[in-house]
């Protein structure tokens, strides 16, 4: 099986900034949603993903789609899938435990502990500018959500210790990815992760609630929120190293609010700007200086 040509560095780049752009857009889209439950979402979105992503290996492998799904289902396959099924389905149960506060708190580590991963693993070095980025945009992220952090009961820590299940998956995926991608191609996972989601969330999805209207923003958000991003983000990992991957994907934090703003006319508080200006600073400041130091990069 002929892997896919990794991207060159500019490509990979803007495939790893369309990603993040993509999946900031789940807020303002499931407003749009008028019947549908938390688990619903969860298993039309993932189900919506799946097709999608069935169909573009289709598209790009042809007669040998079949193969590709069989060669991503070894063992670094399945880990990759179980991974993303992970990420899938915990951000949805954590929201109906605590708040998006604490939800995406507990996901600004996800940046610290690739970076760990990928240097005790992989063997990736981590330059000084990149810690300090990722503990740059963490504080933004602090400053973003900081007001509305709250765990005052057994639920809301439950759900804070669900949502950090997510960032622990995605660090594992990325190294995974990062460490299989010069030997197998890993898009099919995300299918894996796709229907592994739908098949937990289903028990509790039913009886089904969606309206035509419904069907219309799930399929959205399955094709466009999830299914194509996670698509960009495994041919990106071919090129980029894990460390600014997980940089990269806060972006969605700060283009969450955005959409919002101009969406829903939701107008960001102060707090909300000034933690997006530190986050995009780290982000952008970390690129920067690798483009211009490549031999820091």
């Amino acid at each position: 099986m002929t892997l896919p040509a990794a991207p060159r560095r500019p490509v990979a780049l803007a495939l790893m900034v369309c990603a993040p752009l993509l999946w900031s857009m789940a807020g303002v889209l499931t407003r749009g949603i008028e019947r549908a439950g938390a688990f619903e979402i969860a298993f039309w979105r993932s189900s919506f993903a799946a097709l999608f992503v069935a169909a573009a290996l289709a598209a790009l492998h042809g007669a040998g789609a079949w193969r590709a799904l069989r060669a991503a289902c070894s063992t670094v396959g399945l880990v990759s899938g179980l991974m993303w099924a992970i990420m899938f389905t915990a951000f949805i149960v954590a929201l109906t435990m605590t708040t998006t506060a604490n939800v995406l708190v507990t996901n600004s580590i996800g940046a610290f502990l690739t970076a760990l991963l990928a240097w005790l693993v992989l063997g990736e070095p981590v330059p000084a500018r990149t810690w300090a980025a990722i503990a740059l945009a963490t504080a933004g992220m602090a400053v973003m959500f900081g007001g509305g952090l709250q765990a005052g009961d057994g639920r809301q820590l439950a759900g804070m210790l669900i949502a950090l299940s997510i960032p622990v998956a995605g660090a594992i995926n990325i190294i995974v990815l990062r460490h299989s991608a010069a030997r197998i191609d890993l898009m099919p996972a995300v299918l894996l992760g796709a229907l592994f989601s739908a098949a937990v969330t289903l028990p509790w999805a039913v009886p089904f609630a969606a309206t035509p209207r419904d069907f219309a923003v799930l399929a959205g958000l399955g094709v466009f929120q999830l299914g194509l991003p996670c698509m960009l983000l495994v041919l990106a990992s071919r090129t980029l190293h894990a460390p600014e991957i997980a940089l990269l994907g806060l972006l969605e934090v700060v283009l969450g609010p955005l959409w919002a703003w101009l969406g829903a006319d939701e107008v960001p508080a102060g707090a909300t700007l000034a933690g997006g200006v530190v986050i995009l600073t780290a982000v952008a400041g970390n690129q920067l200086w690798g483009l211009f130091h490549p031999r820091s990069a």
